[in-house]
């Protein structure tokens, strides 16, 4: 039998993101930097964010991740899709750890057990942990994690493969009661429509993000299948939305929108990037 071992190393570091650390490190806080932001009224307890290539959805993250800069959460649960050939709904590591040129990011087992109790109460099944995983969605957000937070954190890494909406409730709520009473940040891991030309991808991506504001779940599922918008994170999004409810949420706001075109200057073929937070506003503290 295989021996697993105890970090998961990085599959992606040097290509879709620099494999330097310095360099890496001073990319990152150039997007951070140059996010503007307008007030946000209320706390965040959620972000959601694109997982392209930093040079094509840097731009666009930095502005999820500026919303928490300074922040100092104990645990950050990190819900992405799962593009590699995995088939079971729900899947996590089997690692202790994530690696990245920055350090390692500890996992939360605690809490990792916890959910995936919480998960087979309301599906019957639960969460199935892999070894050396290729999936990058979830990682592209751990740099930025790592250089906007101000203290150590833990992660609760979950892939979802299920685009089935009782699939993403089930883990929203898991999530909800294990992250309940502890200092904890949601991100949800998604790129909106992939592959049109400019102007049709800016329409549906406005009618995704209008989903994303709505604060309906069920609603992004629709509008995925209709094929008005479309987002291959819809159903993590759906969940961490489901989630941030249940621990008081109330609003979600988008911070900014662009393609990879406005990066390439091909506008005949993009992919949409979206930033948002979901907010805790003053008066459901």
């Amino acid at each position: 039998m295989a021996t697993i071992a105890p970090i998961r190393p990085s599959p992606i570091a040097g290509t879709w993101y620099e494999g330097n650390p310095k360099a890496l490190a001073r990319a990152v806080d150039e997007y951070l930097d140059r996010a503007e932001l307008p007030e946000l009224p209320g706390d965040v307890i959620a972000v959601i964010a694109p997982h392209a290539g930093h040079i094509y959805s840097g731009p666009v993250a930095g502005y999820a991740f500026a919303a928490v800069r300074g922040r100092t959460p104990d645990v950050v649960a990190v819900i992405s899709p799962m593009h590699q050939p995995y088939y079971d709904d729900l899947i996590t590591t089997a690692h202790d750890a994530y690696a990245t040129p920055l350090g390692d990011i500890p996992v939360e087992k605690d809490a990792l057990l916890a959910l995936n109790t919480a998960v087979i109460a309301r599906l019957g099944h639960g969460l199935v942990a892999v070894a050396r995983d290729r999936e990058h969605s979830l990682e592209i957000e751990l740099p930025f994690l790592q250089r906007a937070l101000a203290g150590d954190f833990r992660l609760l890494p979950v892939m979802v493969r299920s685009q089935a909406p009782k699939a993403a409730e089930a883990l929203g709520q898991a999530l909800a009661e294990v992250l309940k009473n502890r200092n904890a940040l949601l991100v949800a891991s998604t790129d909106l429509s992939h592959f049109n030309d400019q102007k049709t991808a800016n329409l549906m991506d406005s009618e995704m993000l209008r989903c994303f504001e709505s604060f309906d779940p069920f609603s992004i599922f629709e509008t995925e299948a209709s094929g008005r918008g479309a987002a291959c994170g819809h159903a993590a999004v759906a969940a961490v939305l489901w989630a941030a409810r249940a621990l008081g949420a109330d609003t979600v706001k988008v911070l900014h929108h662009a393609t990879s075109g406005d990066v390439t200057g091909d506008f005949s073929s993009v992919v949409g990037y979206g930033a948002a937070v979901v907010l805790k506003s003053s008066e459901n503290r």
